[in-house]
């Protein structure tokens, strides 16, 4: 706690002085190939229509279409997703895009049981490890997951396309009940395929926070790489009309100082 202290102290005395420069991280995988996605939604493709071009014929160009589920990637839930007449991603108030982060780190108990979730406890912990208060936030499930996201039979727990046979930490409906009773936050977000646990078959967190208007991410990257907390995310979903979901880039910035990481 001191050297948290220490670092907010820092920037309230910084105050008048030239803005401290921002480190930013892109939480975002590459959308390729290897989009993960719940099956059996559709494979991401990308195909060229057009690349032609020469000195003589005129200056190049490359046209491209692509097609893919648009829950796949990293990418955001909308309340639509799950809620009958739920807003959809067009619909989401961009104040509810840019938000402080939270980062709930549950790797090392997932490193030892996959289907392990983020608790109550975790919550709570987080909130008195860093004397803030997840109201207003972006709740980031940290699990270590990302590392293996190019090999989907180690991220999804099982190679085969069933949904049944999947297991990868996330969070805990408990917990993610406690938030809508007791916190107001803008948004919830995974660092697995979804901030259900692979093992939920009925997505009861998804229920519970899409029907309160939270909006999810899922496949988010590079979550070991931002601090606890003191980082602001941005959220950028694509526009689209109509849309549950969406591909999403999501980026954290944060002074580029050293962060205590509380345990």
């Amino acid at each position: 706690m001191l050297a948290i202290s220490m670092t907010l102290f820092y920037f309230v005395v910084q105050t008048n002085a030239a803005p401290l420069p921002l480190k930013m991280v892109d939480m975002t995988h590459t959308v390729d190939e290897n989009a993960r996605h719940y099956p059996p939604f559709r494979d991401y493709e990308l195909t060229v229509l057009l690349s032609n071009g020469t000195e003589e014929e005129g200056p190049w160009v490359q046209v491209d279409e692509h097609s893919s589920s648009t829950h796949a990637g990293t990418h955001m839930d909308s309340p639509s997703h799950f809620v009958p007449g739920g807003l959809n991603i067009d619909q989401i108030p961009i104040d509810q895009l840019i938000g402080p982060a939270a980062v709930i780190d549950v790797t090392e108990r997932a490193s030892l049981n996959p289907d392990t979730g983020a608790t109550v406890t975790d919550l709570i912990h987080w909130e008195n490890s860093t004397g803030q208060s997840l109201n207003g936030t972006i709740v980031l499930i940290r699990s270590g997951w990302g590392s293996k996201y190019r090999n989907l039979t180690a991220y999804a727990g099982t190679s085969e396309k069933d949904a049944s046979k999947m297991v990868f930490p996330a969070l805990e409906p408990e917990a993610a009940q406690w938030l809508v009773d007791n916190r107001k936050i803008k948004g919830i977000g995974s660092d697995t395929i979804s901030f259900d646990k692979g093992t939920s078959l009925d997505l009861l967190c998804h229920r519970i926070l899409l029907g309160h208007g939270i909006f999810g991410l899922e496949n988010v990257a590079n979550m070991e790489l931002i601090p606890v907390y003191g980082a602001t995310l941005h959220v950028m979903p694509m526009k689209i009309a109509k849309a549950s979901g969406s591909p999403t880039r999501v980026v954290a910035t944060f002074p580029d100082v050293i962060f205590s990481q509380p345990s």
